[in-house]
């Protein structure tokens, strides 16, 4: 059987110490394998916001008292 092989890029980041902290931190709380893994599901995730932000739809969080806000999305 073959092994299907997956076009890979290279990408090289440069990042502040704080960042760096971040995505670590971010890596250990997910049990992520890689940083790779941790970069490839928060550009997921980010997609999807965005792709629902475009097609009209909103995200809200609650706060401790239960009232929603809605979630300012950047970009």
């Amino acid at each position: 059987m073959e092994k299907k092989t997956t076009k890979t890029t290279r990408v090289q980041l440069e990042l502040p110490e704080k960042s760096y902290e971040r995505l670590n931190l971010l890596k250990e709380k997910t049990e992520a394998a890689s940083y790779a893994e941790v970069l490839k599901n928060a550009l997921r995730l980010y997609e999807s916001v965005i792709n629902q932000y475009d097609a009209g739809k909103r995200l809200y969080v609650s706060d401790q008292d239960g009232k929603l806000i809605e979630y300012e999305i950047f970009y």
